[in-house]
This record gives structure tokens, C-alpha cells and sequence, in this order.
């Protein structure tokens, strides 16, 4: 069986961008903790939300989950994904939306979740 802290560990999401250009995916980061899931009242990054974000072709790729597969601020959402990042990227800004199943674990860390749900 899996700690606590290990299973975080392991859903935690990982930037490919990060790697590849460390001060972009920082300020990628940061333009993202703007966008609020309207339901929750956490960012997007605190969610942990947005899995990945790689640049390749020219266009940066933001890698999405929603916390509900019918969440019904989608829409809203992946659009205000893509505008902060563009706000802070010269190059086109795509947003993959997943459907792989969000989980509390998945919050970055420090962020507590005890809402009684568990």
C-alpha cells in the first residue's frame, strides 16, 4: 500500500516545458493562478488542473482536466486557460482538454481539500 505522501507524489502533474524553457513555464504558471474554477474557488493550479504544458511546432500546448466530466464552466475555463497563457507567450496557445479523472491528490501542495466529501 501507497503513503499518503507518495500517492501525491505520483499524481502531481509534470511540466515538459518546465525543461525546456524554466523562465516561460514560470510565467505560464503564474498567468494561470488567475483562472479560478468558479465552483471551487481554487485556481487552476492549485487544482492542479493543468497536467502539462510542452512548446512544440511553434505553439505551446496546455494539457487540461476538469474536476467533473460535466463541469459546467468547461468552456469558460479551457478559454481563460488559453487567453493567460497567451498573455504571456509569443507563440499560439492550444488547450488539450483530458478526460483522465481528477483527484484531491492532484492539488499542489500545501492546498488543503477537507471539505467532509471524503
Amino acid at each position: 500500500m501507497q503513503s499518503e505522501s507518495g500517492d501525491k507524489a505520483s499524481k502531481q502533474a509534470v511540466w515538459e516545458l518546465s525543461s525546456q524553457n524554466p523562465d516561460l513555464a514560470n510565467r505560464i504558471k503564474e498567468a494561470l493562478r488567475a483562472v479560478e474554477d468558479p465552483e471551487l474557488g481554487y485556481n487552476v493550479i492549485e487544482l492542479g488542473l493543468i497536467r502539462n504544458v510542452t512548446r512544440s511546432d511553434g505553439r505551446i500546448v496546455v494539457t487540461m482536466i476538469l474536476t467533473t466530466p460535466f463541469c459546467p464552466y468547461a468552456g469558460e475555463m479551457i478559454e481563460d486557460v488559453r487567453a493567460a497563457a497567451t498573455d504571456v507567450s509569443v507563440d499560439p496557445v492550444f488547450v488539450d482538454l483530458c478526460f483522465d479523472p481528477w483527484d484531491p491528490a492532484m492539488m499542489e501542495d500545501g492546498m488543503d481539500f477537507d471539505w467532509g466529501l471524503f
